[in-house]
């Protein structure tokens, strides 16, 4: 009952079914093992292209009985083949036919089948097994289920060109992430897949290509071992960079490209390297033209963004070439009134698909204003940028809104387009709506943007810490909560605890603040900043922890909490001689702070902190070989002398 249609069928139509397809079904069962053949092949000639009578023949038992003869020894080779090619032939159907399949357990029977000496059974069963798991109801992890497989997989990929063909596409499907890419990799896939390269055989060649992409991406290890593989005397990239020549078919120069992109991400190929500068990013480019098919432009767009995200130079050269950043304007009108497409298919298929479009625009803005002013500006002054990521803003797929939100926050970098653009379309608005009820990846961004915005240059920055009016700030503790915030200071995660720290500190700047935070909340602030600094922290968190102790020492009466805390004390003077000069800096910024002759009660900090051997240390410090550290010293120094 396992492989049964999920959907319930109707008795009159179910008497149809019976009708038309049940002697198709019944011949499996006859005696004669030669009319089993022959009922066979007829079933696989009755279903080709017939995707009824492929649902009706599952819903009529052919699958379990067609797994039974596969796995027959007394089965003939021939009559396994034909079950194989039939059985293929039904996963070509619908989703719901692959789950039927999945159900009856047809992966664990192909597998045994690929154990027999005959060539013509194994090429059946992985062109079944191929067609299974490229489809996206198929688990991946049942391809690593049994150790055996992957190595046998390997073996049999010297067999014949069908094979090398099947076995690369199952791979570059079912690899997804680093523990795949491992397995596949101590099993040697790169030594095995590597001579494919240069078959005679184009389906041969573009499916190894697929796989050389997916081990490659983000994993160094592979990528590494690549740069030096020699294929008849000639190194992979140099392979793949003929690969992506603009007389090979489209589909090549991409993937080709995707390679030599994972490759430099991956860190074993430099940006600066011809291949990437000259030949791979151009070839990205060439791929966003209209001229291109809605997927090549997709494909292309988003494996650019990624190539140049990391560095400024590529995205200088990106943003002078070929015009793209008008030429990814376009994307945002397809298919255009005007459109060229004739074929009504294609462009029903675009038009479902045409937000890919959006979203793969968005992400190339993203990466191409990343670091330089110019291009953030070529970007905005692009025809209706700022109207169309606000559009982007509240689309109904979840992957545009994330990466119109990513092309936002690339632009908030420039103080520029904060205090013009970004005020003039009051991009805060729809973005405060796309925080309610976001998954997580879009409130990470949608958060970090926020900040931009709400800088001190920043029009928009009505609600934020830093140098923000002290009601503010005291609403943002209220609505936080101290108890929240203190939680936050003890999370694990290094960001979180990054991110809580640079808030603390912004909450404790200007004096009356200061003083009046540290009044409400001094014990927990003073505790919590004991924590991290005893804590097994990097030096960021506790530069930034010392900072938030300078930032409380520059207080009136707040200062007095760390005066009347010699724990805190005697951790600042450790600071001072620590061998980061960062820590020693930022300790320096408590001791300057408090001993300032020109304030109230300075004499007796500055004897109290002389008693403990501060002054000392100064002295040390003003001989430091780094000018920073040892002008804070002398400047300290100096307000004892004064």
């Amino acid at each position: 009952m396992a492989c049964l249609l999920e959907t319930p069928i109707r008795m009159s139509v179910l008497s149809e079914v019976t009708a038309s397809s049940r002697h198709y079904v019944d011949r499996l069962f006859d005696p004669d093992p030669q009319k089993v053949l022959q009922g066979v092949i007829d079933m696989k000639n009755a279903v080709i292209g017939n995707n009824k009578q492929k649902a009706n023949l599952i819903v009529l038992g052919a699958v379990p009985r067609l797994l039974y003869l596969l796995q027959q020894e007394t089965s003939s080779t021939e009559l396994k083949t034909e079950c194989a090619v039939v059985l293929g032939s039904l996963a070509m159907g619908t989703e719901n036919n692959v789950k039927s399949l999945l159900d009856c357990h047809i992966i664990p029977a192909l597998l045994q089948g690929l154990l027999s000496p005959d060539l013509k059974f194994i090429e059946a069963c992985l062109r079944c097994l191929r067609t299974i798991f490229t489809s996206p109801v198929t688990p991946e992890e049942l391809l690593y289920t049994d150790a055996t497989v992957i190595p046998h997989l390997m073996a049999l990929l010297s067999r014949s060109r069908y094979t090398q063909e099947y076995i690369c596409q199952i791979f570059s499907h079912c690899c997804k992430g680093p523990d795949h890419q491992t397995i596949l990799f101590n099993h040697g896939a790169v030594q095995n897949i590597a001579h494919l390269l240069t078959s005679v055989s184009y389906k041969v060649r573009m499916q190894a290509l697929k796989c050389f992409s997916v081990l490659a991406f983000e994993n160094p290890q592979v990528s590494m071992t690549l740069v030096n593989v020699l294929v008849d005397g000639e190194l992979l990239p140099q392979i793949f960079v003929k690969m992506l020549q603009r007389d090979k078919p489209i589909e090549m120069q991409l993937t080709s490209a995707k390679c030599l992109t994972y490759m430099c991400r991956a860190g074993a190929i430099r940006t600066d390297d011809n291949c990437i500068v000259l030949k791979t990013l151009p070839c990205l480019v060439r791929m966003c033209s209209k001229e291109r098919l809605l997927e090549e432009r997709v494909e292309g767009a988003e494996t650019l963004a990624y190539l140049i995200e990391p560095d400024v130079e590529l995205q200088r050269i990106a943003s002078i070439t070929d015009h793209l950043i008008a030429m990814l304007a376009d994307y945002f009108k397809y298919p255009s009134s005007v459109s060229a497409i004739t074929d009504i298919k294609r462009l029903d298929h675009d038009l479902k698909h045409a937000h890919e479009l959006r979203q793969a625009a968005f992400k190339l803005y993203a990466s191409l204003g990343a670091n330089d002013e110019d291009i953030r500006k070529k970007i905005i002054e692009t025809e209706n940028m700022m109207d169309r990521i606000v559009t982007g803003l509240s689309e109904s797929s979840v992957k545009v809104r994330l990466a119109a939100v990513r092309c936002l926050h690339s632009l908030s970098r420039s103080v520029q387009q904060l205090r013009t653009s970004f005020q003039d379309h009051a991009v805060w608005k729809p973005l405060m709506k796309v925080l309610q009820n976001a998954p997580d990846e879009i409130l990470v961004v949608a958060s970090s943007m926020l900040c931009n915005l709400l800088l001190e240059f920043s029009p928009s920055k009505e609600n934020m810490a830093f140098q923000a009016e002290q009601k503010i700030k005291a609403d943002i503790l209220r609505s936080l909560s101290t108890e929240q915030l203190f939680r936050l200071l003890s999370d694990s995660d290094l960001n979180v605890l990054m991110k809580t720290l640079g808030l603390l500190r912004n909450l404790l700047s200007t004096r009356p603040h200061i003083d009046k935070i540290m009044s409400t909340h001094g014990k927990q602030i003073m505790q919590a900043v004991t924590l991290i600094l005893e804590g097994e922290h990097n030096i960021e968190v506790k530069e930034q922890t010392l900072c938030i102790l300078a930032n409380i020492a520059d207080g009136t009466t707040a200062k007095e909490l760390i005066m009347t805390n010699d724990d805190i004390l005697q951790k600042i003077k450790y600071y001072m001689g620590h061998s980061h000069v960062k820590l020693q800096l930022a300790a320096m910024f408590c001791i300057s702070n408090l001993v300032w002759n020109e304030e109230e009660g300075s004499q007796e900090r500055q004897d109290k902190l002389r008693d403990m051997g501060i002054v000392d240390i100064l002295h040390k410090l003003s001989q430091s070989p780094d000018s920073n550290l040892c002008d804070k010293a002398k400047t300290a120094l100096q307000q004892y002398l004064a």
